[in-house]
């Protein structure tokens, strides 16, 4: 449905020597798709107000309350399939389906990023005789000052084995 008082346009052509034959349109009035109505929203559009957000913590819950679920039926499963003495019949059990809080990923191909030991920035420079990354010069400054013990603490932050030269 058109928008309230709206009228189709007529392309902007003069015929100036008033002659009884149609006026001649432009190629760009030709092509042109301003005369057609352009609603912003979907006419056939119902909001749905059964819907609600759930916070991530909701959605955790829910999760955990499924899996919790589905492993008391594989359990009732198993107990339905053994034997009279207790002996369990042969039972493949399918793939767990993956979850938020279940999904492993495997190691990263990427290298590690080297962090400076001072300030937590990208450190791309070592310093050679403490084994510290840094950032910058003044960091490095910084480093040259320390003690052997404070780069020994570092190092160990870090989770290296600390060796000082």
């Amino acid at each position: 449905m058109p928008p309230k008082g709206f009228a189709k346009r007529k392309p902007l052509t003069v015929n100036s020597d008033g002659s009884p034959t149609p006026p001649v349109v432009s190629l760009a009035e030709q092509f042109s798709y301003n005369h057609y109505p352009r609603p912003f929203k979907n006419p056939e559009y119902t909001k749905n107000t059964n819907r609600r957000t759930k916070n991530l913590k909701a959605v955790l819950a829910q999760e955990r309350e499924r899996e919790r679920i589905e492993r008391e039926q594989r359990r009732q499963q198993r107990e339905e399939q053994m034997d009279v003495d207790g002996a369990e019949k042969e039972f493949i059990m399918e793939e767990d389906m993956p979850t938020y809080s279940s999904i492993e990923a495997p190691p990263s191909v990427l290298p590690q990023r080297r962090c400076c030991d001072i300030t937590g920035l990208e450190g791309p420079y070592t310093d050679p005789a403490t084994g510290l990354r840094y950032h910058d010069k003044s960091v490095y400054d910084m480093i040259r000052g320390l003690s052997a013990t404070a780069a020994k603490d570092y190092l160990a932050a870090r989770g290296v084995n600390p060796i000082v030269k």
